[in-house]
C-alpha cells in the first residue's frame, strides 16, 4: 500500500503508517505541489494525506482508485466533497485536537489588539520609543467585563469563550446554526441573532467553518452594525471577511481594531495597509502551530488513513454519506 502526503507532517503519524507496512512518500520541496505533480504522485496511491492543497474534481477523477483521503486540517472547503462521495472516497479531517491551540491564538490576538502590542513592539524596533510620553498616546482598551460575541460556537468557539469568561469575566453571546446547550449551561452563554451579535459584541470572534452562505459575511454592511469600539478577531477562514471593507472600516473608525490569523489571500502581501495599522495584529495562520496540536493532527490523519485502507469507517469522516453508496 502506498500513501502520499503533499507536505511534511510530524513524523509520529508517518511512523504509524510505516508500522502498518505502508510505503509513505512526503512532498518535501519548498514550493507547493502542482496539480499535475499531485496527480502523478497519487495515480497509483491507496491513501492521500492532503496538506492544504486544493483537491479538485479533476484530481479526484484522475485518482479515483484512492481508498481514502485525510486532510491535515479541520476545514475541508478546499476539497471537492461531492465528487469524493460520488467516487466512493471517504474524506477525513482533524477536528478538536487543535481547538485549544486555535482558541489560544484568538485570545492572543484579542489581547494584542486591545493593547496595540504588535504596533508598540514595532515602535521599538524602528527606534520610535522616545524619552517621555503623552498620556493620550497609543491607548488601548481593557477587557474586563466586556461582551464577547462568538460567531460559530463549535469546539474552538467554546474554548475561546471559556478562556475569556475565566480570564476577564466577559459576558458571552453567540450566534450559531443551532443553540449550544453546553455553552449555555457551563459558560452562561446567550444565543442571539446575527444582528444582535453585531450590535452588542465588544469583541467579535469568528469560529465558523467557511461556507457559501457565510463567505464575505463580514463586509461593509455588517461592519457598520458593529460598535465603533469593537474588535474583530478571525482565526477561521480569511474569505469570511471582505478585506477591502475591513480596511475601510478601520480607517474610518467604524470599528476599533482587528486581529487576524487568516487572510484572503494567503500569504498576505507585505505592503498590505493592515500591517501598518496601530490597532491591528496579524499572525501568519499559526492557529494550530503547537507541538502538541500538530502531533495530534498527524496521529489523527494516520488513523483516518489506516481505517480507510482497511475498509473501516474513518474516526473523523466529513462525508459519512459515502458509506451509504457502498
Amino acid at each position: 500500500m502506498k500513501i502520499f502526503i503533499s507536505g511534511v507532517i510530524p513524523q509520529i503519524g508517518v511512523k504509524m503508517l510505516q508500522e502498518e507496512g505502508y510505503i509513505v512518500e512526503e512532498w518535501n520541496h519548498s514550493q507547493p505541489i502542482t496539480l499535475d505533480e499531485l496527480i502523478d504522485k497519487c495515480k497509483d496511491a491507496d491513501g492521500y494525506i492532503n496538506v492544504m492543497s486544493p483537491v479538485s474534481g479533476k484530481f479526484l477523477e484522475a485518482c479515483s482508485q484512492l481508498k481514502v483521503i485525510s486532510t491535515f486540517s479541520v476545514g475541508f472547503n478546499h476539497i471537492d466533497i461531492p465528487t469524493s462521495t460520488r467516487l466512493g472516497i471517504p474524506v477525513g479531517n482533524t477536528p478538536d485536537v487543535l481547538s485549544n491551540a486555535t482558541a489560544d491564538t484568538a485570545f492572543l490576538l484579542m489581547l494584542n489588539v486591545s493593547r496595540k502590542a504588535f504596533f508598540n513592539y514595532r515602535r521599538i524596533i524602528e527606534g520610535n520609543w522616545k524619552p517621555g510620553f503623552l498620556s493620550v498616546d497609543y491607548l488601548g482598551q481593557e477587557l474586563n467585563g466586556k461582551t464577547l460575541g462568538i460567531f460559530g460556537m463549535g469546539r474552538i468557539g467554546f474554548k475561546m469563550a471559556e478562556k475569556c469568561k475565566g480570564a476577564y469575566g466577559m459576558k458571552v453571546i453567540y450566534h450559531n446554526r443551532h443553540k449550544q446547550e453546553q455553552a449555555e449551561k457551563e459558560i452562561g452563554a446567550t444565543y442571539v441573532s446575527f444582528e444582535e451579535l453585531l450590535n452588542q459584541a465588544d469583541v467579535l470572534s469568528i469560529h465558523a467553518p467557511l461556507s457559501e452562505e457565510n463567505k464575505g459575511i463580514f463586509n461593509d454592511s455588517t461592519l457598520k452594525k458593529m460598535k465603533n469600539t469593537s474588535i474583530l478577531i478571525n482565526t477561521a477562514r480569511g474569505a469570511m471577511v471582505n478585506e477591502k471593507d475591513l480596511i475601510q472600516a478601520l480607517q474610518s473608525g467604524q470599528i476599533w481594531g482587528a486581529g487576524l490569523d487568516v487572510t484572503d489571500p494567503e500569504p498576505m502581501k507585505a505592503d498590505n495597509p493592515l500591517l501598518q495599522m496601530e490597532n491591528v495584529a496579524i499572525t501568519p495562520h499559526i492557529g494550530s502551530a503547537t507541538v502538541e496540536a500538530r502531533n495530534a493532527m498527524s496521529v489523527l490523519c494516520a488513523k483516518n488513513i489506516i481505517a480507510g485502507i482497511k475498509g473501516e469507517k474513518l474516526p473523523c469522516v466529513v462525508n459519512p454519506e459515502v458509506y451509504k453508496n457502498n
